[in-house]
């Protein structure tokens, strides 16, 4: 297992490298890149397209050098036309675009080896700052919703599975099949409508993750003011999530509960709580072992997108929003970064949990 591991550690550097160099390259062909934001920023706020920012000419018809430079900048950038060539040079060497593709894909690189994710095009910090920001926001919505997605889901798929066919799973099933149908954002609308004032009761806040003052709050006032605000964006996540891993589990243990060696067990006397729990509960978690990195990095990063936006939380999936709308190449390439790192670091810890819960289980004899 340790030579299988440190294989796997060495794969991240090709893996990574492999996925930054695929999204810059896609991200860079996109139209609307960081210069044509700022331009547009410019002609919305009303600048005179004729001046600078000294108030002198930009564009003299008796001056054909700089009217060429102003063309060559308008080819290359909509909505440049008109506009100072000096400032367009300004806002290319601003964000980096001065130089060739691909040395700012080596110097992004070398940045990111050391951690050294620059600043923002569009705030006044730096990526790391701003992850450190918004990572609270994200990682209690993410952790609540896997806690208790899990903590809800095994033990009811378990049940659904044991008693399969009759009036508990029936019923069940059919809750099941609503809450997999409603999108999550969907749900949170419907919640924020019957329970944060929409139309019928005040009882939740509809924004933020604490309420104004919390400082000054005693401990136990700042646990209740807590989970009194993040009740909804946490129930809005869960109702997707719990819907599928719920059946999944419910699979996974009748596709068990149906092999041969769990006949075996039972022919030779073994107790129904000694098969399931001895026997078939450390096969059939396989499967939803595997699943945890990409659930965990899907709402922690991905699924809390709209729910936050909803719910006026300000985390890391209205940051990432934000960032890809202003083309806010560095923290999206920063974020993507760290995100695609831990990923792979839980695919690997997901792998080592598979030996742990189940030792017959060898990569190395494998080749993994």
């Amino acid at each position: 297992m340790f030579h299988y591991v440190i294989k796997r550690l060495l794969l991240i550097v090709p893996t990574l490298l492999g996925i930054m160099l695929l999204n810059f390259a896609i991200v860079h062909v996109a139209p609307g890149g960081p210069v044509e934001q700022m331009i547009a920023t410019i002609t919305h706020q009303g600048h005179d397209s004729r001046l600078n920012s000294a108030g002198n000419e930009v564009i003299s018809s008796n001056n054909p050098s700089v009217q060429l430079k102003s063309n060559q900048a308008a080819s290359k950038y909509r909505g440049a036309q008109g506009l100072d060539p000096d400032l367009i040079e300004k806002l290319e060497k601003m964000v980096g675009f001065d130089k060739p593709v691909h040395e700012r894909f080596w110097d992004m690189l070398v940045r990111y080896v050391q951690f050294d994710f620059g600043s923002s095009f569009y705030k006044d910090q730096t990526v790391g700052e701003l992850i450190i920001d918004k990572l609270p926001v994200s990682i209690s919505l993410g952790l609540w919703t896997l806690l208790i997605t899990y903590m809800v889901s095994i033990p009811l798929g378990v049940k659904k599975a044991v008693n399969d066919g009759n009036v508990f799973d029936i019923s069940t099933s059919m809750i099941i099949s609503v809450g997999y149908a409603i999108p999550g954002f969907l749900f949170g609308v419907l919640l924020i409508v019957l329970f944060a004032g929409g139309s019928y009761w005040q009882i939740f806040p509809l924004r933020g993750l604490t309420s104004s003052g919390w400082e000054t709050f005693t401990w136990f006032e700042k646990i209740i003011d807590y989970f009194w605000h993040i009740t909804l964006p946490v129930l809005a996540m869960t109702i997707s999530g719990f819907a599928s891993l719920t059946m999944l589990t419910k699979n996974s243990f009748l596709d068990e509960m149906n092999k041969q060696y769990v006949m075996t067990a039972r022919a030779k006397g073994a107790s129904e709580s000694r098969v399931l729990y001895g026997h078939v509960f450390r096969n059939a978690m396989l499967i939803i072992i595997a699943g945890f990195p990409a659930a965990f990095i899907g709402i922690l990063f991905t699924s809390s997108l709209l729910i936050e936006s909803i719910f006026s939380l300000d985390g890391l999936g209205l940051l990432g929003f934000e960032a890809v709308v202003h083309r806010d190449y560095p923290v999206i390439f920063g974020t993507l970064y760290i995100f695609t790192l831990i990923g792979l670091i839980l695919n690997l810890i997901g792998d080592v949990m598979y030996v742990v819960i189940d030792p017959r289980i060898d990569f190395e004899k494998r080749g993994g």
